[in-house]
């Protein structure tokens, strides 16, 4: 039986519905693409696996994209090679095709991740990147004292970056990568030194940890955080964010090499 939504959407979260809006508050960040820029080190050929609207696509590189949600691939900019409809589990390339490979932020999508990173080592000469977060560092975030139930959906999805290590190999790097205060990629740890765009419906449907609570969660969220920044609460826990040029949250990178 196919685990797949309406559009496509290959893992929990249905892409059809959360997606409309998302490379709205999704844009890459320059500091985070930096990281896998210099990981994809000389590499011609890249695979981006689960690359949804393009986020950390390289431009300069001849990149083949698989993305099962026909919402997500129609967010494509233009300037992007259009996406092959395919899922991780199953990529449909011959061994060895890519001199590197790439996931960003969707790892913890996957119905299968030992056989999604079997996949992406199969068809990869060189290194295969992956870009997620850490479950165990998820409560450094203030959200987990306003919406627990939300952190708590987040540290059930995202696989241990053991277990991702592990399964890529013995020649595997963790790289802890810092969160700038003006991230342009609207994960929620983006947002930590700037509160107020939480408020935003749109940019908390962007993580899709929000479509696995109840709705009237969302708008308990955003009552108390609005009455905690008019009083000033906020700022009195959580201020020195706000002046932070970085937060050393759960954004990890995972290099595996063969």
């Amino acid at each position: 039986m196919s685990n797949r939504h309406d559009d496509g959407s290959a893992g929990d979260a249905n892409y059809g519905v959360i997606g409309v809006d998302y490379a709205r508050y999704r844009q890459p960040d320059p500091a985070i693409a930096a990281f896998i820029a210099r990981a994809l080190a000389d590499a011609r050929s890249v695979l981006n696996v689960g690359a949804g609207a393009g986020s950390y696509e390289p431009v300069d590189r001849q990149v083949t994209a698989v993305e099962p949600s026909a919402s997500m691939r129609a967010q494509r900019p233009g300037h992007l090679p259009r996406a092959v409809d395919a899922v991780a589990q199953s990529l449909p390339f011959a061994d060895g095709s890519f001199d590197a490979s790439m996931a960003t932020f969707t790892v913890h999508q996957w119905p299968d991740l030992a056989a999604g990173l079997a996949e992406m080592r199969r068809v990869t000469r060189g290194p295969v990147i992956i870009l997620t977060c850490d479950p165990a560092a998820l409560d450094r975030f203030w959200l987990a004292s306003y919406a627990p139930e939300v952190i708590a959906v987040e540290a059930r999805r995202y696989p241990p970056i053991g277990t991702i290590a592990a399964t890529l190999g013995p020649a595997t790097t963790v790289t802890s990568v810092p969160i700038p205060l003006h991230c342009t990629d609207g994960f929620g740890e983006a947002y930590y030194g700037r509160p107020e765009r939480l408020l935003d419906p749109g940019a908390r449907l962007a993580n899709s940890a929000w479509s696995f609570v109840d709705a009237g969660l969302g708008e308990r969220f955003a009552a108390d955080l609005r009455r905690d920044l008019e009083s000033g609460l906020w700022d009195q826990r959580h201020g020195q964010l706000r002046r932070q040029p970085a937060f050393d949250g759960s954004l990890k990178l995972i290099v595996g090499r063969p």
